[in-house]
């Protein structure tokens, strides 16, 4: 080996970067809007918003679900909280093997058909699947956490000045010399949070990715390891015998006196309208670190309490914690706020990394770039700006696309994947410092017009939700317009901004390594 340790390292650190760095951008990016998830379909949706009591909004959610799925294997009830204020039903036909789903209109009390959107759950989907078929998604997703992961753990061991490279900054530097500082300053400032969020989201599918360890030790059988992992019961065969479902009210009592913290987040009905019914309430998240999964069975005719399931061996408890560290589930919201910011920085990481690999290899003064050079620069700017402006793009679309439109929410996602596409071919056509600073101004005007256009097409706006204290409609508004007057500072610096000249390569490995 003639390089040493450190320089075999920093060779690492790039390339595991850099290769799945534009995937990475997209994980981070949309994993970061996925906290307030919620929040973004309550926006995408303000007339659905529930404010009663959990029994009311089961009671509708029942009701609606014995009209349009009376024959249906199972139903599921998303019961709504302060932070996800809508009733989700889902419910598998017979014959079929997904769930389909819905969101109820509260004044209606029967499934919302107009105005129909993905919201928040199209970030969250996009995130660990990249809107590919899920087993494909999950698997290049995991191979680039993977190799998050190596490019981590490389970097802190290439930096030699980990913690004073934090408090170094130098803006005014040349071209990469920014780059570098900046890269430096947003990995060292949220360091654990890389490394937490890097791991505990392979482990969210981890069964996936190693399964060899259950399918020896339970010879293939995923029943018998939920079982005994989560005291998971599986439900009766159904009696096929008809018998009305019980009310859920006093079932919801009982599960309330239990846990008067977390209350219930899930409600599973198996084989609504069979004797052998099968009524499941699921715990909220409480206030310890944990995810812990209790649920109440009850027998769906009688309302009789069958079972009370739930474990706390260690394992158990490990995996909770790192899953509830993963999706961020605080209802706190100064911490929800620092794993926002944390988020943000996670994503500004990468994108820094991602320039900084160009910057490093820019030739000197009018020098031919070369295609490998131009593609990666391209890809760049698609990826570091185009994806934020096809996410504030969405949002346009749920505005702005006809409420009855048929296939709505599908036409609000080809709506960002055109807006996205849009952005990689202006990168390939105007590459450099003006295409950043033009494609910036756009992603600054959607973000600043939002709340203009909020207030033209709903009654939701910034103008009633802020004398009301609605702090979800309004920080949605807020928030988003925030996020466009970062974009319209960095469009006026880029487009003022005289082009500097790139610092040698060699150089900037030894002082930046």
């Amino acid at each position: 080996m003639k390089q040493g340790f450190r320089q075999c390292m920093a060779w690492l650190h790039t390339w595991a970067g850099l290769i799945p760095g534009w995937i990475l951008f997209a994980v981070f990016l949309t994993g970061t809007a996925s906290y307030y998830r919620g929040e973004i379909s309550a926006w995408m949706r303000p007339d659905l918003r529930f404010e009663g009591s959990a029994p009311e909004a089961t009671t509708l959610a029942v009701r609606e679900l014995q009209r349009i799925a009376p024959d249906a294997v199972s139903w599921l009830i998303g019961v709504p909280t302060a932070a996800d204020p809508l009733i989700r039903l889902y419910w598998r036909p017979k014959q079929e093997r997904r769930f389909r789903d819905a969101i109820l209109d509260p004044a209606t009390g029967r499934v919302a058909e107009r105005g129909e959107s993905k919201g928040g759950e199209f970030f969250y989907r996009f995130h660990f699947e990249l809107h590919l078929p899920p087993i494909w998604g999950r698997w290049i997703v995991g191979a680039c956490a993977m190799a998050m992961l190596v490019a981590i753990l490389s970097g802190v061991i290439t930096h030699r000045r980990i913690f004073a490279d934090f408090f170094t900054f130098r803006p005014g530097k040349a071209a990469g010399r920014s780059w570098l500082d900046a890269h430096n300053a947003l990995a060292v400032l949220a360091l654990p949070y890389h490394l937490v969020i890097t791991y505990t989201g392979l482990i969210t599918l981890m069964t996936m990715y190693m399964p060899w360890g259950v399918q020896l030790a339970y010879k293939g059988n995923q029943q018998a390891f939920l079982a005994e992992a989560l005291a998971f019961t599986a439900p009766p065969r159904p009696a096929g015998q008809p018998a009305p479902l019980t009310d859920m009210a006093p079932l919801l009592a009982t599960a309330l006196e239990r846990w008067p913290e977390a209350g219930v987040r899930r409600i599973s009905v198996q084989w609504p309208g069979d004797a052998n019914a099968t009524i499941i309430l699921s715990r909220g998240d409480g206030p310890e670190l944990a995810i812990r999964r209790r649920e109440l069975v009850f027998a769906g005719s009688s309302g009789e309490l069958r079972d009370a399931t739930g474990r706390d061996a260690p394992a158990v408890l490990t995996a909770g914690t790192a899953l509830r560290l993963h999706f961020g589930r605080f209802e706190g919201p100064v911490l929800r706020g620092l794993f926002l910011l944390s988020g943000l920085a996670g994503t500004a990481m990468v994108g820094t990394g991602l320039v900084l690999w160009a910057a490093k290899r820019a030739p000197k003064g009018a020098a031919r770039r070369g295609f490998g050079l131009r593609l990666v620069e391209a890809l760049n700017m698609g990826t570091v700006f185009g994806l934020p402006l096809a996410m504030l793009g969405f949002f346009w679309a749920n505005r702005l696309l006809p409420a009855a439109l048929p296939l709505r929410a599908e036409w609000e996602i080809r709506v960002f994947f055109a807006l996205w596409l849009l952005a990689y071919l202006h990168a390939a056509l105007r590459p450099g410092r003006r295409g950043w600073a033009e494609q910036a101004g756009v992603a600054a005007l959607l973000g600043l017009l939002l709340p203009v256009l909020n207030l033209l097409t709903t009654h939701h706006h910034l103008g009633v939700t802020l004398p009301a204290g609605d702090w979800l409609l309004a920080g949605m508004d807020l928030g988003l317009a925030g996020f466009g007057l970062a974009f319209a500072l960095a469009a006026l610096k880029l487009w003022r901004a005289p082009q500097r000249a790139a610092v040698p390569l060699g150089r900037m490995r030894a002082e930046g390594a």
